[in-house]
C-alpha cells in the first residue's frame, strides 16, 4: 500500500500494470499494489498518456473534461478565458472543467472564406500560420480572384486571408499605374534598303482588368510584339530621308494602329515616341559626308552673297563720284590720309609731273 496526496486543483488517474483503472480528485488516497498514479495540473492543457476513448468509459473522468471532437473537413479555436489559446484539426480532445473557462468555436474548412465572427487577430495568430492562405493586393494594384479556375470577384487594394482546404485558389493581379514599355534594338529596313536599329519607347495604362488578364494571357507581351510589328510596317514603307524628316510622323501612326488592339487587351496607349535612330558605320560614314557638303555649299553661297553685295556697293560709289567731282575729290584725300598716316618721309624720282600732281593734292 501507498499513501498519495493529489492537489487543489489537480487530478490523478491510476494504472495498474498500463491498464487504466481509476480517477483521484484531491485529498489524500491509499494506492493499491502494483498501482501507480500521473498527476495532471487542471490549469493545464489535457494530454493523455492512453487513448482517450478509454478513459472516457469512466464515469468520474468524464465528469472532469469537456469532449470535442473535430472531424477531418472541420478547426477547432480554442478560446480559454475568452482568449485564444490554441488551434485543433481533425481528432478527439478532453479539457479540464472547473479552473478554466473554455469556449470552441468550429470551422467549416469546406468554405474557404472565413466566417465574420472569427475575430482577424485571431487568425493571424502564428498557431493559425499552417490553415491559412494570404494574399496582398498593393494599393496600386487590382486583383481577379480565381476558386477552381473560374473568376469569382474583383479583389480590391488589401489582405485576403482564406481557409487552407483543396480548393484552388489564384490572385491575378495587375499593376493600374500608367506604366512604360522599352522596345529596343529594333532592326528595320527601309523602303530605300537602309538597315536602321530603332529604339522605341511606349507609355500605357490597363483600363479593363477583365480583358487584360482573363481574356487575353500575357497581355503585356501581346502589346509588346503589337507595338513592334507597326513600327517595322511604318518604317519599312518610309525612305530613309523621309524617315529622317518626319520621325514625329511615327509615334503618330503606332497609336492610330495600335490604339485599338489595345482596347482588345484591356489597355489605354497615353503616349509613345521614338527615342534613338542608331545608323551602322557605312550610312554614318555617307551621312557625314553629305552633312559636310551642306554645309560647304552653305558657306560658299554666303560668300557669294557677301562678294555680290561688296561689287554693288563699289558700283553705287563710282557711279556717285563720277556725277559729282566734290566727293571724287573727298575720296582721294581720304585715301591719300590713310598713306601719309603709315609713311615719315617720300623721295620721289622721275620727271617733274609726279610733283606737280602731288602739289595739286596738296596744295590749295
Amino acid at each position: 500500500m501507498k499513501r498519495v496526496m493529489i492537489n487543489t486543483n489537480s487530478a490523478g488517474l491510476v494504472y495498474r500494470k498500463n491498464e487504466f483503472k481509476r480517477v483521484l480528485t484531491a485529498g489524500n488516497h491509499w494506492l493499491g499494489f502494483g498501482e501507480s498514479v500521473i498527476t495532471y495540473d487542471m490549469a493545464k492543457t489535457f494530454i493523455a498518456s492512453t487513448e482517450l476513448d478509454i478513459l472516457l468509459l469512466n464515469k468520474d473522468f468524464e465528469e472532469l473534461v469537456t469532449t470535442i471532437q473535430v472531424a477531418d473537413n472541420e478547426l477547432v479555436l480554442v478560446y480559454q478565458n475568452k482568449n485564444f489559446k490554441q488551434v485543433l484539426s481533425a481528432g478527439k480532445y478532453a479539457f479540464w472543467k472547473g479552473l478554466n473557462k473554455y469556449s470552441f468555436v468550429p470551422v467549416n474548412l469546406d468554405n474557404y472564406e472565413i466566417a465574420a465572427d472569427i475575430d482577424k487577430n485571431t487568425v493571424e495568430k502564428p498557431q493559425l500560420a499552417g490553415y491559412i492562405r494570404v494574399f496582398k493586393v498593393e494599393n496600386y494594384e487590382k486583383g481577379l480572384l480565381m476558386v477552381d479556375g473560374n473568376f469569382e470577384k474583383v479583389m480590391e487594394p488589401g489582405n485576403y486571408i482564406f481557409w487552407k482546404n483543396r480548393t484552388v485558389i489564384q490572385v491575378l493581379k495587375t499593376d493600374m499605374r500608367q506604366l512604360n514599355m522599352e522596345i529596343i534594338g529594333q532592326e528595320i529596313l527601309t523602303k530605300d534598303k537602309a538597315q536602321l536599329r530603332i529604339n522605341f519607347s511606349m507609355q500605357y495604362k490597363v483600363t479593363d482588368l477583365m480583358k487584360a488578364l482573363l481574356e487575353n494571357k500575357e497581355f503585356d507581351k501581346q502589346l509588346y510584339v503589337s507595338i513592334q510589328l507597326s513600327l517595322r510596317e511604318i518604317v519599312g514603307k518610309m525612305t530613309f530621308d523621309e524617315l529622317m524628316e518626319n520621325k514625329d510622323k511615327i509615334s503618330e501612326n503606332v497609336l492610330n494602329i495600335c490604339a485599338g488592339k489595345a482596347e482588345g487587351l484591356g489597355v489605354k496607349l497615353i503616349d509613345c515616341g521614338v527615342k534613338d535612330i542608331v545608323l551602322p558605320g557605312d550610312i554614318k560614314e555617307i551621312m557625314n559626308q553629305v552633312l559636310i557638303a551642306e554645309k560647304r555649299a552653305q558657306a560658299n553661297l554666303i560668300t557669294r552673297r557677301e562678294e555680290t553685295a561688296s561689287a554693288r556697293s563699289l558700283l553705287n560709289t563710282a557711279k556717285l563720284m563720277e556725277d559729282n567731282a566734290m566727293l571724287y575729290k573727298l575720296k582721294e584725300m581720304e585715301y591719300v590720309e590713310k598713306i601719309a598716316e603709315k609713311i615719315n618721309t617720300i623721295s620721289l624720282s622721275g620727271s617733274g609731273q609726279i610733283v606737280d600732281q602731288l602739289k595739286q593734292i596738296f596744295v590749295k
